[in-house]
Parts: structure tokens; sequence; C-alpha cells
């Protein structure tokens, strides 16, 4: 069974399948109660949303046998949420993830490297 790290880094890696932006992984281990691991992208539009929701939720499911304890958000709220305990991802449209701004609320935790399969979607 896949979890911790190496299952961050594989929803970031399916977040980067549908070219979500701006992928980060912060490591949460000894400064939250809530999870280990946050994976933060940004989706450009409700359809980029809703896929890069499905690319996670299904190939994490089909690869691992893992299925999300929750889910919540819908893509017309510009916020999805899928946790797997261990691990929560965050899928945003642009304007609600500055309006949340999980990294800087959590910018005390560690960065876990990531690189984006291109270019095109790293961060700026």
């Amino acid at each position: 069974m896949i979890e911790g790290e190496a299952l961050a880094l594989e929803v970031a890696r399916r977040a980067d399948d549908k070219q979500a932006d701006d992928i980060r992984i912060l490591d949460l281990r000894g400064i939250s109660s809530i999870t280990d691991y946050f994976v933060i992208c940004t989706g450009t539009s409700m359809p980029h949303l809703k896929a890069i929701r499905r690319e996670i939720d299904e190939k994490i499911g089909e690869h691992h046998g893992l299925e999300p304890y929750s889910k919540e958000g819908t893509p017309e709220s510009h916020w999805v949420v899928i946790d797997y305990g261990d691990v929560i991802a965050h899928v945003f449209h642009p304007e609600q993830r500055k309006q949340f701004a999980l990294e800087d609320l959590w910018s005390d935790a560690r960065i876990v490297g990531f690189e984006p399969s291109s270019e095109v979607h790293a961060a700026a």
C-alpha cells in the first residue's frame, strides 16, 4: 500500500498529467494533526478542475486501490479537496488559491521536491 510522501508524489504526478499549474507538496508532519501532506495545485477553469480531480481519483484508485476518505467542494466552487488521510489534495482555481493562501498559512512546512513533467507547468 502506498502512503505518506510516496502517495503525495503520486497525487502530484497525476495532477501534472492533467497539466495542473504550480504544484506544491507541503510536509506537515509534526506541525499538523490533520494530515501529513498537502498537495496543492491550480486548475484554470471548471473543466480543468474536473479533469484534475477525476485523474487523481481514478488513477490512485486504479493503481493503488485507494479510495478517498472524502471529497469536498465542486469545480463550480473553485476549490476541490480529495482526502486520502495521510495526504490531502487541494485543487484550486487561481483566485481561490490566492484567497486561501495555504502555502502562507503553513509556511513552516517543508516543501517536498517535485518536478513537473513540463516546464510549462512549473511555478513562475
